[in-house]
């Protein structure tokens, strides 16, 4: 699995620095003690099921809500104490976002622009999400996917130093959330850092520099996709289905395999396990096949996604 492609990031002071933020709601304990930083430049993810404390930390770090405990720094800039500072210099791309019904996508991004020290031209800003020909439309005209692009160029109507993007691609289908893949890419390369939250497993592994993985308001891990692909035991998953049947006990006793699964899809057998290293458990495979006498009829070979670090590291998939 290769890194997300892009530039990489700079270095110099955080851009975002956490210390022990934590967020209570009553009994509901939404953030516990999360410390973190972010580099210029990158595109910085922060994954998780619905639930985990992904939209109370970004809101934090906007401003829009104080923690309960712990303190934060964004751009230099204090979260408690110099909100007004953090606000000028972030765009922010919310989940769900509500704009005025009869004004234009350009009236409303001049609007917005108005509100700012420096903004960005609304026809440039259009014509960067490929909605030039729709600048006098409304957005009730819009398609599902034209909003999204659109909900993302308003977070950049102030020329900001820091997006954070939250759950950009949600409800869209995959050519239109790829589309919008492409424009987060071009944010970064134009000189932004990105902060992106998401459920979509394979959205992080695409677009992001680091990710840093929450279950249940805490930090369960933090690398870059590779990194944390590395970390686990065994970082490769095997599937062979043969004509015949294998020794299930030779399988699981070759050196570094482990979660050995064996059940039958019609007349064929199938064999699923986890291994340390590729080419030695493939070939010890085969090599078993050939013994028993079954023919093999496919064999796959994948590496680990961030669902199966997400399960090493939590006990549960992302969508749990």
């Amino acid at each position: 699995m290769a890194q997300a492609p892009g530039r990489e990031p700079t270095t110099g002071a955080p851009v975002i620095e956490v210390r022990g933020i934590t967020k209570q709601y009553g009994e509901l304990t939404a953030l516990d003690g999360v410390s973190f930083t972010v580099q210029p430049g990158e595109i910085f993810g922060i994954l998780g099921p619905n639930g985990a404390g992904k939209t109370t930390l970004v809101e934090i770090l906007e401003g829009l809500t104080k923690p309960t405990a712990g303190d934060a720094s964004v751009l230099g800039h204090d979260i408690r104490t110099a909100t007004d500072e953090v606000k000028k210099r972030v765009g922010v791309q919310l989940q769900a976002s509500s704009y005025h019904q009869y004004l234009t996508l350009r009236e409303i991004l001049e609007l917005f622009g108005s509100f700012y020290p420096r903004s960005a031209d609304a026809g440039e800003l259009l014509q960067r999400v490929h909605l030039a020909d729709r600048a006098e439309a409304r957005i009730k005209q819009l398609s599902g996917g034209m909003q999204q692009r659109f909900s993302i160029v308003a977070a950049l109507v102030n020329q900001p130093d820091l997006v954070f993007f939250d759950e950009p691609t949600a409800g869209l289908d995959p050519d239109a959330r790829r589309d919008l893949w492409d424009i987060v890419r071009s944010v970064r390369d134009e000189g932004s850092t990105v902060v992106l939250t998401t459920h979509y497993m394979e959205e992080a592994e695409a677009l992001c520099d680091r990710v840093m993985m929450m279950d249940r308001g805490r930090i369960a891990a933090l690398d870059t996709p590779p990194g944390l692909v590395r970390s686990l035991h065994a970082p490769y998953r095997v599937r062979m289905t043969t004509l015949g049947q294998i020794d299930v006990t030779r399988v699981s006793a070759l050196p570094g395999t482990s979660e050995v699964h064996h059940f039958a899809e019609g007349n064929l057998e199938v064999l699923e396990l986890r291994a340390e290293k590729a080419p030695p458990t493939v070939t010890a495979l085969t090599g078993l096949a050939q013994d028993a006498g079954a023919e093999v009829v496919d064999l796959a070979v994948l590496p680990a996604t961030l669902e199966d670090v997400f399960l090493s590291v939590t006990g549960r998939g992302l969508s749990g």
